[in-house]
């Protein structure tokens, strides 16, 4: 097990979140996106290594950089809430916040593992499984919830995935400290999103893709959703109540693998595709989030 799971956390932090950064918002985080190979190579590299001060330290380098993309997500935030008043964020800057943050958990997550510190009590097996589950079910599947939902014509449908794909991530989280129905709650929540994500995509972007490997990859990460999801509920499931359920090893080569390169992999390139189409030049364009209001702002803009 340890082999797959090395080789999708590196998947994860060596494109998943760079390609991510770009399609939230090329200018703004571009710089971040650029050197963030610099951070990712030492974190992937880590996995490999013993544990011990190598792979502790390795891992601090990657962690240092999850939180780099933590403070941009508070700074967001704060500029969000100063430019609506009392409006909550919408449903999209609520993906684009929980896609920042998540990798300061698995980053937290991987330094503990590394280190072969119990973090919280947990299991080193259970710290490690947690640093590809925030790049894919909290990074990568929160920023497709969000660009599904600014791009969905169906606006219900999408701004529910759009909310409950970070909340379903928050509940698998506090369920790692609450107990197994907690975390149960935090599946079918998750699943249901995912779900949602993977309809909307499947009736409405699939059809409008403008050539037929972008209308491929978006069927094929929707189709995988259906699946993967349903592996998660049963694995909750299992756990919350004792039934016969799959085991981490046979989640990890099922659940992890699809939703690595199923999903995650075949969406960003899907994703990547129309951000190349719809921009005016070679820079990639912003599909997620509109630019942020500025810091302080000196003349009256259009939002």
């Amino acid at each position: 097990m340890a082999v797959l799971v090395n080789l999708i956390v590196a998947l994860g932090m060596l494109y998943a979140v760079p390609v991510g950064l770009r399609l939230i918002d090329p200018a703004g985080l571009g710089t971040p996106a650029r050197l963030w190979p610099w951070a990712a190579a030492p974190g992937a590299l880590s996995p490999w290594l013993p544990r011990g001060s190598a792979a502790t330290a390795l891992a601090a380098l990657y962690a240092a950089a999850a939180l780099v993309l933590l403070c941009a997500a508070g700074t967001r935030l704060r500029r969000l809430v100063r430019a609506g008043g009392t409006r909550s964020p919408g449903p999209s800057e609520v993906a684009v916040l929980t896609a920042l943050a998540s990798p300061s958990v698995a980053g937290t997550a991987l330094v503990a593992e590394r280190a072969g510190y119990r973090l919280f009590g947990f299991d080193l097996d259970v710290l490690a499984l947690t640093v590809p589950h925030f790049h894919f079910a909290g990074f990568t599947a929160a920023l497709v919830a969000g660009l599904v939902c600014r791009s969905a014509a169906t606006g219900r449908q999408a701004r529910w995935a759009a909310y409950s794909v970070p909340a379903g991530t928050l509940l698998v989280l506090l369920g790692y400290f609450v107990d197994d129905w907690a975390e149960l709650l935090g599946a079918v929540v998750l699943t249901g999103g995912m779900w949602t994500v993977a309809l909307v995509t499947w009736r409405e972007l699939r059809p409008a893709a403008r050539d037929r490997v972008t209308g491929t990859l978006l069927a094929t990460s929707a189709a995988v959703l259906i699946a993967t999801m349903l592996l998660a509920l049963w694995w909750a499931a299992g756990e919350a109540t004792g039934v016969v359920h799959p085991t981490l090893t046979w989640m990890a080569a099922t659940h992890g693998l699809g939703n690595a390169l199923g999903f995650a992999l075949c969406s960003l390139l899907a994703w990547r595709r129309m951000a190349d189409d719809r921009a005016p030049s070679p820079r990639p364009a912003a599909l997620l989030t509109r630019p942020l209001p500025p810091a302080a702002p000196t003349r009256t803009e259009t939002p």
